[in-house]
């Protein structure tokens, strides 16, 4: 936990190999000019830069923290990817995406989580659900867990759905400190029996410049779409804000998602 401050490598897209089709976003493996293959999330998809500033922010709070997260890197498309894809859907994605996106590295021969395959020990489960109800994220469900099995070891992905409330920005310091009423749909939150222990321990950890050097990674391009804000660096600000005034309240969403355990049990 806690590691240096994160660095963000950027590859260059080399080759799109094949649409993923889950959910409306269309995210797609592709090769790097690295010859690594990524899972590759498009600025130009539905939610738009929105669902990559979750990504980012929510990945590598999660690695921080000591999870195992798929490298995330910028990934640069080229506008010619545009005008080679017969699929008249992806191409619009592809011309939409020009410029900078984000990828994850893909993780070749992970299967999905089946809780009712693996057993998860009561700390990792209380780890993952502080992490969700500290990121509001609305996706960790058993319908779509968004955690694989590699290599005997439990990864998360995919944190495109946390941190809803910038889709509108309406009331957000006010959201920031309340509980998160979403989590009683958490695959793992049965399991959580460890919420105190570990609001203590990542409270410990965790404080304003970690969240700061995180946020501080998104790009300025992705800021300034649909921006309520007068600046990029006014709108990170209030990324930054309300984590740490979420971290600063985590006992009131320690309890709600206690709360919401209790009536599971």
């Amino acid at each position: 936990m806690g590691t240096k401050q994160p660095d963000l490598r950027t590859v260059q897209v080399t080759r799109y190999l094949t649409p993923l089709r889950e959910g409306g976003s269309l995210p797609a493996i592709v090769e790097g000019d690295d010859d690594f293959l990524y899972v590759l999330k498009f600025r130009g998809a539905g939610q738009g830069p929105k669902a990559l500033i979750a990504e980012l922010i929510g990945g590598e709070l999660a690695r921080f923290l000591g999870f195992k997260i798929p490298e995330i890197v910028f990934a640069n498309l080229d506008e010619a990817f545009g005008r080679t894809e017969p699929d008249e859907e992806i191409q619009d994605l592809l011309r939409a995406s020009t410029g900078l996106n984000l990828a994850v590295h893909y993780l070749s021969g992970a299967i999905t989580f089946d809780p009712l395959v693996t057993i998860v020990d009561s700390g990792l489960a209380s780890r993952i659900v502080w992490l969700d109800t500290f990121l509001t994220n609305v996706d960790r469900t058993a319908r779509n867990t968004n955690m694989l099995m590699w290599h005997k070891e439990l990864w998360l992905i995919d944190h495109g759905a946390a941190l809803y409330f910038h889709h509108s920005w309406e009331n957000w310091e006010e959201q920031a400190g309340k509980p998160f009423a979403q989590i009683k749909d958490h695959v793992l939150l049965r399991y959580a029996s460890e919420l105190e222990t570990v609001n203590t321990a990542f409270r410990a950890v965790l404080n304003e410049s970690a969240i700061q050097s995180i946020v501080s990674l998104i790009p300025d391009e992705w800021l300034v779409t649909d921006s309520p804000f007068s600046s990029a660096e006014e709108h990170r600000n209030a990324y930054s804000k309300f984590l740490e005034t979420r971290l600063s309240v985590s006992d009131v969403f320690i309890k709600g998602a206690q709360d919401a355990r209790e009536s599971l049990i």
